[in-house]
């Protein structure tokens, strides 16, 4: 497992699904992300971080895990969302928290990617963590055997009610070096017994030179390092060769001592 201590590096997996990021990179061939996925597995990450609006994303996963033997499925975190829906048709994505969008969502997710270890609550605002569908769906997803669950947020108002809630287990935010806002809340997650999940740890690639990526990659995890603890580091990327240099930045990144 890419892991120090109790700090995991997890794949972020928008890039196989849909066109992402800054630069608007398009998703590889079905054949390409099973082998960034295969690299993942080789490399030692063991934590997979989807949802439903990242288009083909699900179902990608889904094929490549069902292609696994049973012991090393059974090893993996599967994460996934429900609030945030692709629409095909326009080729974007709807937001719709209401209870019967959110039932139809985690249905489907579950049918493609099989057990789910964290449900997330997408584009989760102050208003939806607590809000009576939500938590009405988060009951459905528990009744079908998930006992896990997150809120995606972009704000420090939407993390603070999650975390109040006591529902959530685990809270996704953007952190990195650019964009600190999240630091104010990890006391509070700590004491709370909620695990970090970051996001953008690269700022959509604002940190990252590619004359000297690796160095860039070591720095802005060094940084999360100097300040989460316990939690799941997200690197998001389409190609095998970037993903084992991120593998190689973390380790060394939270290896370095200070």
């Amino acid at each position: 497992m890419v892991r120090i201590g109790r700090l995991e590096l997890g794949l972020g997996l928008v890039s196989i699904g849909r066109t992402w990021g800054v630069r608007e990179v398009p998703p590889p061939s079905e054949s390409q992300a099973h082998d960034l996925l295969a690299t993942a597995l080789e490399v030692g990450i063991r934590t997979f971080d989807t949802a439903p609006a990242y288009a083909a994303s699900e179902a990608i996963l889904g094929r490549f895990l069902g292609g696994l033997p049973s012991p090393q499925r059974n090893e993996l975190r599967v994460m996934t969302k429900a609030g945030e829906h692709w629409d095909a048709a326009s080729g974007g994505t709807v937001v719709d928290h209401g209870y019967d969008a959110l039932a139809r969502s985690i249905d489907r997710s579950l049918a493609l990617l099989g057990p789910v270890a964290v449900l997330q609550i997408h584009k989760a605002t102050e208003e939806v963590v607590a809000d009576p569908d939500v938590l009405r769906a988060i009951d459905h997803a528990r009744n079908a055997g998930v006992t896990r669950f997150g809120a995606s947020v972009a704000t420090l108002e939407a993390g603070r009610r999650a975390i109040g809630t006591g529902v959530y287990s685990h809270l996704q935010f953007p952190l990195n070096e650019a964009d600190g806002k999240f630091l104010a809340l990890l006391a509070d997650m700590a004491a709370a017994g909620v695990r970090p999940v970051v996001n953008r740890p690269f700022a959509m690639g604002a940190l990252v030179s590619p004359d000297a990526a690796l160095d860039a990659a070591r720095a802005a995890f060094a940084f999360l390092a100097d300040h989460v603890d316990d939690g799941i580091v997200l690197t998001g990327t389409g190609k095998p060769a970037h993903l084992r240099q991120n593998a190689a930045g973390f380790l060394s990144a939270v290896r370095a001592p200070g």
